[in-house]
C-alpha cells in the first residue's frame, strides 16, 4: 500500500469519485517544512513550496492508494506537478505533488 498526501482538490469526494471511481480511505496528517500557496497553478490550484523551516506546516490528508491509483492521480495533476515522497507528521512516507519546474 502507498500513501498520497493531499492538500487540495484531491480531498474532494466528487474529485475522488471522478479520478479513482471511489472515495479514498485516509486520515488527517501534516507536512512540515512547507507552506501552501493558494491559486498558484493556472491561477486556480494550490501548491506547496518547500521552506526547510520545520515550523512551517501544511495540513492535509494522507490517503491509502495503489500504484494504479497513483498513475490516475498523475494524469489528473498534469505535468504542472511532479510527485515526490516525504515523511508526514504521523511518521508515514507519502507521495506529495510539487511544482514541476522541468
Amino acid at each position: 500500500m502507498e500513501y498520497l498526501f493531499s492538500y487540495g482538490t484531491l480531498q474532494d469526494p466528487q474529485v475522488q469519485e471522478y479520478i479513482f471511481g471511489r472515495i479514498l480511505s485516509g486520515h488527517d496528517d501534516s507536512l512540515s517544512g512547507f507552506k501552501k500557496q493558494e491559486r498558484a497553478v493556472y491561477g486556480r490550484y494550490a501548491l506547496v513550496v518547500r521552506t526547510k523551516n520545520e515550523g512551517d506546516m501544511v495540513q492535509g490528508k494522507a490517503y491509502e492508494v495503489t500504484q494504479h491509483d497513483l498513475k490516475k492521480a498523475d494524469i489528473y495533476e498534469t505535468t504542472a506537478y511532479k510527485r515526490e515522497p516525504f515523511q508526514l507528521g504521523s511518521g508515514i512516507t507519502a507521495w506529495v505533488y510539487l511544482k514541476n519546474s522541468e
